[in-house]
């Protein structure tokens, strides 16, 4: 349907299309992602591969009441829903797909928040449940919807099986629609349980590389520190990214040590800045489980050398959830020894005020999608103001994430943000990238 016009040969469309309802089979969504990977510089800016399955609950008892002609019909208008639904809403290239029985595929290359794609699903859940009108009579069709956000480099193959387990969890709960798709991740050419044992190795073999993303001053552009970043360079598979690494070790239950190997490594490395260049290092949610977290952490930063006063600790909402009256102890116990604590990714999801004035927080980090309008638009701009002046109050700096252009350095910096960090002065870099950088003060060194 819609995408074809975007690019499928109409040949090769004919070849896939499902010949009830008109639209590709599930080969095509392969073809398409392997597509948009392989054409990244074309697709647009900050564009992610964001999947959704479509369940239709009910079909069977429709094809019982009304016969297989009715159901064909639902079938076909809920396929030309999806299609028009997803031409209007979603701005990047898409694909719509028949998954086989009532389940429909939508996958897009969107340069959307993870909060949008969950918006978008539920308007589509709405459009799917408007009435159906057909020969036989008025039907309501009922769907549940699971959703993903690709991880790099992530097969079609393990979307799929997240997607399914997702939607198969949704189909008992009577009350939730929509559901997303955060189980096991499975990397193309190794199983599961081959990675869980690779990664058991990787760390003895240093195949976990520490990147750092610079940071910089919104006053003076002078460079302030970096955030570590960990990928994995897997002998057999190449690098792995962050989402897939800590995804393996989540379920290999060795979050504990890969955390303390980030730190140890990012804090060997920082030791060798000049000045007093700070350091940031993430927070996982598994790491505020571990009621032992904060003295092994204390014993790394000593054993390190590394100054506690140039310390940053990123935690986002997700870590708050569970027990915010532990982390708050936890973090006050950092924050006595001179380390200070950022809120991560704030704006990406509720913004419970609560955390403000519950937690020791030095630093609000705004998430990326708090910055991407600014530049144009007024409404994006009022509530970075916002959000600054409620800092402010709070006696709080805020870093600007996801600085991609000269206008939204400008405006991040009229509006009082404090210091930001992006692809528009640095992308992630090497150890050794870093150091010649910090020894020229910011200019990026020339390779």
């Amino acid at each position: 349907m819609g995408e074809r016009r975007k690019g499928l040969p109409r040949g090769h469309a004919r070849r896939l299309e499902d010949r009830l309802t008109g639209i590709p089979g599930l080969e095509a969504v392969r073809e398409r992602i392997a597509g948009w990977r392989s054409d990244a510089e074309s697709a647009p800016q900050h564009a992610h591969v964001h999947a959704m399955l479509v369940a239709l609950r009910r079909l069977d008892t429709i094809n019982m009441a009304y016969g297989a002609e009715a159901g064909d019909g639902a079938l076909e208008e809920v396929a030309g829903r999806i299609a028009h639904f997803a031409g209007e809403e979603l701005d990047g290239p898409w694909l719509v797909a028949r998954a086989g029985g009532g389940s429909f595929v939508l996958v897009a290359n969107e340069a959307c928040s993870r909060e949008r794609w969950h918006l978008v699903a539920d308007q589509l859940a709405d459009a799917i449940a408007r009435p159906i009108a057909l020969p036989t009579g008025v039907l309501r069709l009922s769907p549940r919807i699971a959703l993903i956000r690709a991880l790099t480099g992530e097969s079609v193959d393990s979307m799929l099986d997240r997607l399914g387990h997702a939607l198969t969890g949704l189909q008992d709960q009577s009350a939730t629609r929509l559901g997303w798709a955060d189980g096991e991740v499975t990397v193309p050419g190794r199983s599961a349980a081959q990675l869980e044992a690779d990664l058991l190795g990787a760390i003895d073999g240093d195949e976990i590389e520490i990147l750092f993303q610079p940071q910089f001053s919104l006053v003076d552009e002078s460079l302030t520190g970096a955030e570590a970043l960990a990928r994995w360079n897997h002998p057999v598979l190449g690098r792995i990214g962050a989402g897939a690494l800590f995804a393996i070790a989540e379920r290999a239950d060795h979050i504990g040590p890969l955390s303390r190997h980030i730190a140890a490594k990012a804090m060997a490395a920082a030791g060798q800045w000049p000045g007093d260049l700070r350091l940031s290092i993430n927070v996982t949610p598994a790491d505020l489980a571990f009621g032992t977290y904060v003295r092994q952490m204390l014993d790394l930063v000593r054993e390190s050398g590394f100054p506690p006063r140039r310390l940053t600790l990123e935690i986002t909402e997700q870590s708050l959830i569970s027990d915010i009256t532990q982390t708050a102890q936890m973090m006050a116990e950092f924050s006595s020894q001179g380390i200070r604590i950022a809120l991560d990714d704030f704006g990406a999801g509720f913004c419970n005020f609560r955390y403000l004035k519950v937690l020791p927080i030095h630093y609000l980090k705004l998430d990326r999608t708090m910055i991407e309008g600014v530049a144009t638009d007024r409404r994006d701009v009022a509530v970075l103001r916002a959000i600054v002046a409620m800092a402010r109050a709070l006696d709080l700096e805020v870093i600007a994430e996801g600085i991609e252009e000269e206008e939204q350095r400008v405006v991040a910096a009229r509006e009082g943000c404090a210091y930001y960090q992006g692809f528009l002065r640095a992308q992630p870099m090497s150890v050794a990238m870093f150091a010649k950088l910090a020894r020229v003060g910011g200019e990026k060194p020339k390779d």
